[in-house]
């Protein structure tokens, strides 16, 4: 293990968290909220730490794919650690391990709440929660790579492989540092151009902007209790709801269409697939709660709005979804396990791996009936190797093992199996609300220390998308080989 690359890395990520602080700083003294001082020295503190941790800049940063992943885990987990500080120092969240819980989840881009009064917070506060998602969403290491001197080797490519979401990294990805940047300029541009649409429906500049933080990293933190639903317009709803979609979408396809490669977009199978689940399900949902708002337009509009919230993995609410029909539960349950495309903020087992599985089950039957033929899986019209699509199968079993061992911890709490499972699966795949106690107007405050740590383990768990987390627990990994 490189660990003296691995302590250069984290001191970027502590100069980079110390000085985003900064901005919260900024917002309070605007407020006049005395709490600000917290973000000032804290982040001053955080900084001067990290300039210290760059001092032992190794002279070869080369990295393997294990010192990548190890790198990528523990910046995640300083991260979470540093940026629950402020909300504990200040006295906002009293207890450490809850605001460990609301920091996680911000930066994980769950928006799971343990917050029964989101509105009594300051909101230098407020602003650090929505600034953790967007700090989180496009990925911190991602962020880095556009920043940071060239380092050695492939470390680029194995930080990058750590953090990005999917089933696969091109290995032969040209100039790293560029790419890092055009991500981060087109997540910036969608993010301005949702805060200009908002405050043109008449949100406040600090709505619109905390609102855009959120929807952007896929978290779904708000500065209110209602979330979405005190917003009571179609239009913002609307515009919400759009861009909880377009943060779904794989950027390869902005970057394709930047490039003016539109042809290439048609054979993207797995963006119309995430199309195709937004509408049939959109279509399905709002059939099943017309029993509920008996409007056609309401029932498509709230139906709209909550598949993109779950299916991005956004997790904002308009309404209470206990009220639905058990039909549109189940099913939204499913959404939150598929989750948004590979290359996107958002969470989930990913549209793509869901592809992979299903043609390999389609090979598999082929096969049985045409024993003697060579069958191949392909996805945009190319080959996927058999490690890829060995990788999507193991995940999968480990996936599914870590949906039981957590639903299993959680059960000692002695609440009921939704509450549990849907617990399990929304902190897993980084979405937030369940159903029943965690549904859309519940939260997360009433679970004991075990269950509340479980809930922080799956958050980063699902947003390292299970290998980083789980490695830096063998004792091998760390040995030098």
């Amino acid at each position: 293990m490189n660990k003296r690359t691995i302590i250069y890395i984290l001191g970027w990520v502590l100069l980079v968290e110390g000085l985003s602080m900064q901005a919260s700083t900024f917002v309070g003294i605007w407020y006049h909220e005395k709490t600000y001082i917290y973000f000032l020295f804290i982040g001053i503190a955080v900084m001067a730490l990290g300039g210290i941790a760059l001092l032992s800049k190794p002279k070869n940063a080369v990295m393997s794919r294990r010192d990548g992943f190890a790198a990528t885990a523990m910046s995640w987990i300083v991260l979470s650690a540093v940026g629950a500080l402020p909300l504990w120092m200040s006295g906002q969240i009293p207890s450490y391990l809850d605001a460990l819980f609301e920091s996680i989840s911000g930066f994980t881009t769950t928006g799971a709440t343990i917050l029964t009064n989101i509105e009594a917070l300051d909101n230098c506060m407020l602003f650090w929660r929505s600034l953790s998602h967007f700090l989180g969403g496009m990925g911190v290491i991602v962020f880095l790579l556009a920043l940071i001197p060239k380092l050695g080797g492939n470390a680029g490519i194995n930080l990058m492989k750590a953090e990005s979401t999917g089933p696969d990294v091109d290995k032969t990805m040209p100039k790293l540092k560029h790419y890092a940047m055009v991500l981060y300029g087109i997540y910036i541009g969608l993010t301005v151009m949702e805060i200009v649409l908002l405050m043109f429906g008449g949100m406040y500049f600090f709505d619109a902007v905390t609102t855009a933080f959120s929807t952007a990293g896929t978290g779904g933190f708000s500065c209110y209790n209602a979330s979405m639903g005190y917003f009571n317009s179609y239009y913002l709803q609307g515009v919400v709801a759009v861009f909880m979609m377009l943060f779904g979408v794989n950027f390869y396809v902005y970057i394709l269409i930047l490039t003016r490669k539109l042809k290439s977009i048609l054979k993207l199978e797995e963006l119309w697939v995430y199309l195709g689940i937004v509408v049939v399900s959109t279509a399905v949902i709002a059939f099943d709660i017309m029993k509920v708002y008996h409007n056609a337009f309401d029932s498509v509009h709230h139906s709209f709005f909550y598949v993109n919230s779950i299916l991005s993995s956004t997790g904002f609410a308009i309404e209470d979804t206990n009220k639905w029909p058990a039909f549109s539960q189940a099913l939204i349950t499913l959404l939150t396990c598929i989750g948004a495309c590979a290359g996107s903020t958002g969470g989930g087992f990913k549209v793509s791996r869901v592809l992979i599985l299903l043609k390999e089950i389609k090979k598999e039957f082929m096969l049985i009936i045409h024993p003697r033929t060579v069958h191949t899986i392909k996805m945009n019209g190319k080959r996927i190797p058999h490690e890829v699509t060995r990788n999507v199968s193991v995940y999968l079993v480990i996936y599914i093992v870590f949906v039981f061992v957590s639903t299993g911890v959680i059960a000692l709490n002695g609440f009921d199996f939704v509450t549990n499972l849907t617990g399990t699966l929304a902190t897993l795949n980084n979405t937030g609300p369940g159903f029943s106690m965690v549904g859309s107007a519940g939260n997360y405050s009433g679970f004991n220390v075990l269950s509340k740590s479980m809930f922080c383990f799956n958050m980063l768990a699902g947003r390292l998308e299970l290998y980083p987390l789980l490695l830096i627990f063998f004792p091998a990994a760390w040995k030098k080989h």
